[in-house]
Formats: structure tokens, sequence, C-alpha cells
């Protein structure tokens, strides 16, 4: 399987890392104290999508493999 040179789902990763990070410093900075359940509903969406990101890729990587053993079966043939 070859890689792409870009990873989509690996930026799309790391920039909602990085922005709910930036949110719950915000989230900090602006309501002090006030800001805990918001910084926890921040946190809860951060791993959502973390999980999605990555059913994401297991879905893609098994589909590409499939398709590579689909290949490979017709060659044999």
């Amino acid at each position: 399987m070859a890689r792409q040179a870009f990873d989509t789902l690996r930026a799309l990763a790391i920039a909602s890392q990085a922005l709910g990070f930036i949110l719950i410093i915000t989230l900090e900075t602006v309501m002090g104290d006030a800001a805990r359940p918001w910084q926890g509903w921040t946190l809860a969406a951060m791993v959502a999508a973390a999980l999605w990101i990555a059913l994401v890729r297991l879905y893609r990587r098994n589909k590409a493999r499939k398709a590579l053993a689909r290949r490979l079966a017709d060659d044999e043939d």
C-alpha cells in the first residue's frame, strides 16, 4: 500500500487537538474558575473527534487492505 505524502486525517487530528487546547486555555483565561464545565465539554469533544478520526482511519485501512487482497487474488487466477 502506497502512502500519501500528505495525510489529511493526521492533519485534521492535529488541528482539532490544537484548537481544543487553545480553547481550553482561552476559557481559563477569560472565565477563570467558571470555565471548568466548558473545559470538560471541550475535552469531551476532543476525545470524540480523536475517536472518530481513528475509526475513519481504521475503515480506510481495512478497505485498502481488502482491495489489495482482491487484486492479488485476481492476479493469481
